[in-house]
Protein backbone atom coordinates (compact mmCIF):
# COMPACT_ATOMS: atom_id res chain seq x y z
CA UNK A 1 0.00 0.00 0.00
CA UNK A 2 1.79 3.44 -0.88
CA UNK A 3 2.53 6.07 1.72
CA UNK A 4 -0.82 8.41 -0.01
CA UNK A 5 -2.92 5.53 0.50
CA UNK A 6 -2.07 4.80 3.72
CA UNK A 7 -2.70 8.38 4.81
CA UNK A 8 -5.78 8.19 3.14
CA UNK A 9 -7.02 4.94 4.91
CA UNK A 10 -5.96 6.03 8.41
CA UNK A 11 -7.75 9.98 7.96
CA UNK A 12 -10.90 7.98 7.27
CA UNK A 13 -10.37 5.85 10.09
CA UNK A 14 -9.97 8.61 12.50
CA UNK A 15 -12.69 10.82 10.83
CA UNK A 16 -15.04 7.15 11.41
CA UNK A 17 -14.11 6.71 14.99
CA UNK A 18 -14.27 10.53 15.78
CA UNK A 19 -18.05 10.25 14.13
CA UNK A 20 -19.02 7.28 15.79
CA UNK A 21 -17.91 9.67 19.30
CA UNK A 22 -15.03 6.70 20.08
CA UNK A 23 -13.02 9.55 20.76
CA UNK A 24 -10.69 7.93 22.95
CA UNK A 25 -9.95 5.48 20.30
CA UNK A 26 -9.44 7.88 17.53
CA UNK A 27 -6.58 9.49 19.65
CA UNK A 28 -4.91 6.67 20.18
CA UNK A 29 -5.10 5.39 16.78
CA UNK A 30 -1.79 6.44 15.61
CA UNK A 31 0.21 4.81 18.61
CA UNK A 32 -1.77 1.47 17.88
CA UNK A 33 -1.05 1.21 14.77
CA UNK A 34 2.53 2.32 14.79
CA UNK A 35 2.83 -1.03 17.50
CA UNK A 36 1.03 -2.88 15.48
CA UNK A 37 3.40 -2.60 13.02
CA UNK A 38 6.74 -3.29 15.21
CA UNK A 39 4.40 -6.53 16.96
CA UNK A 40 3.24 -7.55 13.38
CA UNK A 41 -0.16 -7.40 15.21
CA UNK A 42 -3.02 -8.67 13.22
CA UNK A 43 -6.39 -6.55 12.53
CA UNK A 44 -8.40 -8.50 14.83
CA UNK A 45 -5.30 -7.44 18.18
CA UNK A 46 -5.38 -4.05 16.14
CA UNK A 47 -9.54 -3.28 17.04
CA UNK A 48 -9.64 -5.46 20.75
CA UNK A 49 -6.25 -2.77 21.52
CA UNK A 50 -8.43 0.14 20.36
CA UNK A 51 -11.86 -0.90 21.88
CA UNK A 52 -10.76 -1.56 24.75
CA UNK A 53 -8.80 2.03 25.32
CA UNK A 54 -12.13 3.01 24.46
CA UNK A 55 -13.97 1.10 27.21
CA UNK A 56 -11.58 1.83 30.18
CA UNK A 57 -12.04 5.70 28.70
CA UNK A 58 -16.10 5.22 28.60
CA UNK A 59 -16.01 3.49 32.67
CA UNK A 60 -13.66 6.53 33.92
CA UNK A 61 -16.49 9.22 32.29
CA UNK A 62 -19.48 6.90 33.39
CA UNK A 63 -17.51 6.71 37.15
CA UNK A 64 -16.66 10.56 37.14
CA UNK A 65 -20.49 11.27 36.22
CA UNK A 66 -21.64 9.34 38.82
CA UNK A 67 -19.14 11.11 41.53
CA UNK A 68 -20.68 14.18 40.26
CA UNK A 69 -23.73 13.18 41.21
CA UNK A 70 -23.09 11.94 44.29
CA UNK A 71 -21.59 14.67 45.69
CA UNK A 72 -19.56 13.38 48.58
CA UNK A 73 -17.60 16.64 49.89
CA UNK A 74 -14.44 14.65 50.18
CA UNK A 75 -12.55 11.11 48.60
CA UNK A 76 -12.53 8.33 51.42
CA UNK A 77 -11.46 4.93 50.92
CA UNK A 78 -11.50 2.09 53.12
CA UNK A 79 -7.44 1.72 52.24
CA UNK A 80 -7.36 4.66 54.08
CA UNK A 81 -8.79 4.05 57.59
CA UNK A 82 -6.72 3.57 60.28
CA UNK A 83 -8.39 0.33 61.73
CA UNK A 84 -5.23 0.37 64.58
CA UNK A 85 -6.56 3.50 66.12
CA UNK A 86 -10.02 2.05 66.65
CA UNK A 87 -8.89 -1.78 67.99
CA UNK A 88 -13.58 -1.99 68.76
CA UNK A 89 -14.11 -1.59 65.50
CA UNK A 90 -15.01 -5.29 64.07
CA UNK A 91 -12.41 -6.06 61.04
CA UNK A 92 -14.32 -8.94 59.99
CA UNK A 93 -17.72 -6.84 59.20
CA UNK A 94 -15.75 -4.14 57.25
CA UNK A 95 -14.38 -6.47 55.39
CA UNK A 96 -17.83 -8.51 54.48
CA UNK A 97 -19.39 -4.58 53.60
CA UNK A 98 -16.41 -3.78 51.46
CA UNK A 99 -17.89 -7.04 49.39
CA UNK A 100 -20.65 -4.45 49.04
CA UNK A 101 -22.95 -7.69 49.34
CA UNK A 102 -25.21 -5.33 51.48
CA UNK A 103 -26.27 -3.00 48.49
CA UNK A 104 -27.46 -6.32 46.26
CA UNK A 105 -29.52 -7.07 49.69
CA UNK A 106 -30.91 -3.82 49.90
CA UNK A 107 -29.51 -3.90 53.67
CA UNK A 108 -28.74 -1.09 55.59
CA UNK A 109 -25.71 0.18 57.40
CA UNK A 110 -25.67 1.67 61.03
CA UNK A 111 -22.63 3.52 62.20
CA UNK A 112 -23.21 4.77 65.40
CA UNK A 113 -20.64 6.70 67.67
CA UNK A 114 -19.34 9.79 69.33
CA UNK A 115 -17.51 12.78 66.82
CA UNK A 116 -14.76 12.46 65.69
CA UNK A 117 -14.34 8.23 65.58
CA UNK A 118 -14.66 8.19 61.94
CA UNK A 119 -17.94 7.37 61.10
CA UNK A 120 -18.60 9.83 57.93
CA UNK A 121 -14.78 8.15 56.92
CA UNK A 122 -16.36 4.64 56.68
CA UNK A 123 -19.88 5.86 55.49
CA UNK A 124 -18.26 8.01 52.72
CA UNK A 125 -15.73 5.22 51.81
CA UNK A 126 -18.34 2.44 51.58
CA UNK A 127 -20.69 4.48 49.18
CA UNK A 128 -17.58 5.48 46.98
CA UNK A 129 -16.67 1.81 46.65
CA UNK A 130 -20.21 1.40 45.42
CA UNK A 131 -20.05 4.17 43.02
CA UNK A 132 -16.99 2.61 41.96
CA UNK A 133 -18.54 -0.11 41.09
CA UNK A 134 -21.22 1.37 38.79
CA UNK A 135 -23.97 1.64 41.25
CA UNK A 136 -25.58 5.24 41.97
CA UNK A 137 -24.98 6.82 45.22
CA UNK A 138 -25.84 10.26 46.95
CA UNK A 139 -24.78 11.35 49.87
CA UNK A 140 -26.21 14.09 51.74
CA UNK A 141 -26.14 15.43 56.29
CA UNK A 142 -29.31 14.35 57.97
CA UNK A 143 -29.90 18.53 58.21
CA UNK A 144 -29.33 18.85 54.16
CA UNK A 145 -32.05 16.41 53.32
CA UNK A 146 -34.81 18.45 56.04
CA UNK A 147 -33.83 21.48 54.57
CA UNK A 148 -33.73 20.86 51.11
CA UNK A 149 -37.04 18.69 51.25
CA UNK A 150 -38.73 21.42 52.97
CA UNK A 151 -37.51 23.70 50.66
CA UNK A 152 -39.12 22.21 47.53
CA UNK A 153 -42.32 21.39 49.56
CA UNK A 154 -42.50 25.54 49.46
CA UNK A 155 -41.97 25.16 46.15
CA UNK A 156 -44.16 22.65 44.81
CA UNK A 157 -41.31 19.97 43.98
CA UNK A 158 -40.95 18.09 46.74
CA UNK A 159 -42.01 15.09 44.67
CA UNK A 160 -39.56 15.74 42.34
CA UNK A 161 -36.61 16.24 45.06
CA UNK A 162 -37.73 12.86 46.87
CA UNK A 163 -36.24 11.54 43.73
CA UNK A 164 -33.25 12.48 43.96
CA UNK A 165 -33.18 10.34 47.25
CA UNK A 166 -35.09 7.81 46.88
CA UNK A 167 -33.60 6.73 43.11
CA UNK A 168 -29.36 6.00 44.05
CA UNK A 169 -28.89 2.64 45.01
CA UNK A 170 -27.12 3.61 48.04
CA UNK A 171 -28.24 6.80 50.00
CA UNK A 172 -25.58 7.95 52.43
CA UNK A 173 -27.01 10.24 55.56
CA UNK A 174 -24.65 12.01 57.40
CA UNK A 175 -24.87 13.09 61.49
CA UNK A 176 -28.04 12.29 62.24
CA UNK A 177 -28.48 13.25 65.94
CA UNK A 178 -26.47 15.91 66.00
CA UNK A 179 -29.17 18.98 66.04
CA UNK A 180 -32.34 18.12 67.32
CA UNK A 181 -35.23 17.43 64.59
CA UNK A 182 -38.88 19.53 64.96
CA UNK A 183 -41.83 17.64 63.98
CA UNK A 184 -42.16 18.25 59.91
CA UNK A 185 -38.08 17.56 59.86
CA UNK A 186 -38.88 14.09 61.64
CA UNK A 187 -41.54 13.61 58.94
CA UNK A 188 -39.22 13.90 55.86
CA UNK A 189 -36.95 11.49 57.22
CA UNK A 190 -39.97 9.10 57.94
CA UNK A 191 -40.62 9.48 54.24
CA UNK A 192 -37.56 8.67 52.85
CA UNK A 193 -36.64 5.40 54.88
CA UNK A 194 -40.38 4.37 54.00
CA UNK A 195 -39.66 4.54 50.58
CA UNK A 196 -36.61 3.33 50.45
CA UNK A 197 -37.40 0.16 52.73
CA UNK A 198 -36.55 -3.24 51.02
CA UNK A 199 -36.17 -1.35 47.93
CA UNK A 200 -31.92 0.35 48.38
CA UNK A 201 -29.56 0.84 51.36
CA UNK A 202 -29.25 3.31 53.08
CA UNK A 203 -25.67 3.90 55.19
CA UNK A 204 -26.77 6.37 58.22
CA UNK A 205 -24.00 7.74 61.05
CA UNK A 206 -25.25 8.96 63.78
CA UNK A 207 -23.60 10.41 67.35
CA UNK A 208 -26.88 9.02 69.77
CA UNK A 209 -27.95 5.88 70.21
CA UNK A 210 -31.03 4.35 69.21
CA UNK A 211 -32.52 4.75 72.84
CA UNK A 212 -32.06 8.59 72.24
CA UNK A 213 -33.75 8.82 68.76
CA UNK A 214 -36.91 9.76 70.70
CA UNK A 215 -35.18 13.01 71.46
CA UNK A 216 -33.65 13.65 68.40
CA UNK A 217 -37.23 13.20 66.70
CA UNK A 218 -39.26 14.86 69.44
CA UNK A 219 -41.66 12.16 68.79
CA UNK A 220 -41.30 8.62 70.05
CA UNK A 221 -43.85 6.82 67.44
CA UNK A 222 -41.92 8.37 64.67
CA UNK A 223 -38.97 7.33 66.01
CA UNK A 224 -39.64 3.89 66.34
CA UNK A 225 -41.08 4.22 63.65
CA UNK A 226 -37.68 5.17 61.68
CA UNK A 227 -35.32 2.60 63.72
CA UNK A 228 -37.77 -0.42 63.09
CA UNK A 229 -37.42 0.33 59.30
CA UNK A 230 -34.23 0.70 59.67
CA UNK A 231 -32.82 -1.85 61.32
CA UNK A 232 -35.57 -4.56 59.99
CA UNK A 233 -32.22 -5.31 57.53
CA UNK A 234 -29.56 -4.00 59.07
CA UNK A 235 -25.37 -4.08 60.10
CA UNK A 236 -25.04 -2.16 62.96
CA UNK A 237 -21.37 -0.99 63.58
CA UNK A 238 -21.02 0.73 67.11
CA UNK A 239 -17.93 2.67 66.97
CA UNK A 240 -16.18 3.45 70.10
CA UNK A 241 -12.36 5.39 70.37
CA UNK A 242 -10.74 8.23 70.47
CA UNK A 243 -11.43 10.94 68.05
CA UNK A 244 -8.94 11.60 64.94
CA UNK A 245 -9.68 15.15 65.23
CA UNK A 246 -7.90 15.32 68.64
CA UNK A 247 -5.35 12.84 67.91
CA UNK A 248 -4.19 15.38 64.85
CA UNK A 249 -4.77 17.95 66.99
CA UNK A 250 -2.25 16.83 69.81
CA UNK A 251 0.22 15.36 67.13
CA UNK A 252 0.53 19.13 65.66
CA UNK A 253 1.26 20.77 68.87
CA UNK A 254 3.38 17.89 69.16
CA UNK A 255 5.66 18.50 66.34
CA UNK A 256 4.90 22.59 67.06
CA UNK A 257 7.20 22.58 70.14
Amino acid sequence: MSSALEATVYQRLREHLSYLELTAAAEHLGAELDRAQREKASATQILERLLDIEVQATRARRLRGRLRFARYPVHKTLADFDFDFQPSLDRAVMSELSTLRFVEEKRNVLLLGPPGVGKTHLATALGIAATEAGYRTYFVSAADLVANLQSAHLEGTANYKMRTYTGPSVLVIDELGYLPLDQTSANWIFQIVSRRYERGSIVLTSNRGFADWGQVFADQVVAGAIVDRLLHNATVLNVRGHSYRTRHYVDAQGKGR
